[in-house]
């Protein structure tokens, strides 16, 4: 938009697609939200903006191009050649021509990323120090800020009992928003909050996300002011009446292009400097943005479609109907599936731990899950969930995860507060009460045994195994078919 200020805009509202998943309701009301208020802040500054909406993306264009025949279209590449291509076709079929150009949301080109990685394996952490040294962010003297290149032993704490973090940012919205999710609501109505996905419907909390650029900026200005500081120790910690903690719930306005990387991250690092936030969390935030977020996409960009439908461990089990409910006694995984539907949004260690781990020790099929994640999260896309979800949360390609992120109670009582307050016994693998996530993880290794025994990062894991009587692996396997018996009826 910055490079052609002077050329009108399209922007084409297609229900159908709104329709591919059952969405959550704030999802589609920021979606739509945002497009609307961009389209008047634009026509406000002058600029021609045909808005369209229609049912199809095919309508769309092919209305446009009737009333603009000699148009050219310009627009920012997709993330996976498939979708670029369809593209392509869309526009083709109505009788016009369309260019693709670098998409300013990220700051590592395809160019540069495939340069860096060549013909072998991922490797996140090395990525990371190449996108340190190609920015110069954290960087002094061709060394990192610090000695050190990641922070992470200083960023696994738990927090005090009396800690508080300071309060999420709110926003005034004007009639726009609120007209768009009564609209959104009324007409995906069926979809994320009614059978099959999820029966009765309690409505969600109000809307709560930057919709505007103003906001935004607003929203970043929140976070390094009162968050950013705790953000680094406590980002892995999980606590049930905290759904935000200290993180900084930019995810969305960086992903529909309200925010731009190099200026989140040049604001957290400012911080440092000044003194206003310690190294560990300001490196840990980087390393989310700079990292981790711009190695996904390319993950996704490279290993598309096969990355979709991949599942190395073979895992064939439906998802449970909680994961749209709620409806369970285990404490984590109500309270973070509870957050979900009230907010569309969990932090990312309950996305990883408690979500996907589930998943994973259950034996849930990868592009289930996915999808579930990609209907239900504010911040999702196709290309986020899909390299989160399906091989790092689930094991299901093996292109960079080294090791499956299973884990039994252990992992969720030390991280958080749930087990103190849950029916279930955390101490326990087997017997009435005992932990599903007991039983399950162990079951996983079992059956997994020949996938993962060869694995150099399991060999604790295996030993562990090896030392576990036959009296004692039946009572596992007899509770692990008793726990997923109880999921396909909703009594866990």
């Amino acid at each position: 938009m910055a490079r052609r200020p002077d050329d009108p805009l399209l922007l084409v509202e297609a229900e159908s697609f709104a329709r591919k998943l059952p969405y959550h309701p704030h999802k589609l009301t920021l979606v739509f939200a945002a497009m609307r208020q961009f389209r008047d802040a634009v026509r406000e500054a002058g600029r021609p903006v045909h808005y369209r909406q229609v049912e199809t993306f095919a309508e769309g264009l092919a209305a446009h191009f009737e009333a603009h025949p000699d148009d050219h279209l310009v627009t920012t590449a997709p993330q996976a050649d498939g979708a670029r291509k369809r593209i392509e076709s869309l526009v083709a079929e109505a009788g016009g021509t369309v260019e693709f150009v670098p998409d300013e949301r990220f700051c590592c080109s395809p160019d540069q990323f495939d340069e860096w990685a060549g013909e072998g394996g991922y490797r996140h952490e090395e990525f990371y120090r190449f996108m340190r040294r190609e920015t110069g962010y954290l960087m002094e003297g061709g060394e990192p800020v610090g000695g050190e290149w990641n922070y992470d032993d200083q960023n696994r704490e738990t927090p005090p009992d009396d800690w508080e973090p300071a309060d999420p940012p709110s926003f005034e919205y004007g009639e726009t928003v609120h007209e768009t999710a009564a609209w959104a609501r009324e007409t995906f109505a069926g979809g994320y909050d009614d059978p099959p996905y999820g029966g009765d419907w309690a409505d969600p909390e109000p809307f709560r996300w930057p919709v505007t650029r103003r906001q935004a900026v607003r929203a970043l200005d929140h976070f390094v002011t009162h968050r950013l500081a705790e953000f680094g120790p406590y980002q892995d910690a999980m606590r049930g009446e905290e759904w935000a903690m200290s993180h900084s719930l930019l995810s969305t306005s960086l992903n529909l292009g309200l925010l731009l990387p190099e200026e989140v991250i040049e604001r957290a690092i400012e911080a440092y400097e000044n003194g206003s936030a310690p190294l560990n969390s300001v490196e840990g935030f980087v390393r989310q943005v700079l990292g981790w977020r711009e190695f996904l996409r390319h993950v996704y960009r490279r290993e598309m479609p096969d990355l979709a439908t991949a599942n190395q461990l073979d895992a064939d089990a439906a998802l449970p109907e909680l994961y749209w409910t709620g409806d369970t006694d285990m404490a984590c995984l109500s309270d973070v599936v509870d957050g979900v539907r009230k907010r569309g949004y969990s932090h990312h260690i309950e996305r990883l731990m408690i979500l996907a781990n589930f998943g994973l020790i259950y034996g849930v099929e990868p592009a289930q899950l996915n999808r579930w994640f990609h209907a239900g999260y504010v911040d999702a896309f196709h290309w986020v969930t899909t390299p989160n979800v399906v091989e790092m949360g689930l094991y299901g390609a093996g292109v960079f995860a080294t090791k499956p992120y299973a884990s039994s109670a252990n992992y969720v009582d030390k991280m958080s507060d749930y087990c103190s307050g849950c029916p279930y016994y955390k101490t326990k693998t087997t017997g009435e009460g005992a932990c599903p996530f007991n039983a399950l993880y162990w079951d996983f290794l079992d059956r997994n045994e020949d996938a993962l025994r060869s694995n150099h990062r399991m060999g604790l894991m295996y030993s562990h195994v090896d030392n576990k009587s036959d009296e004692e692996w039946t009572a596992i396997r007899d509770r692990a078919d008793e726990i997923r018996a109880m999921a396909r009826e909703g009594e866990l």
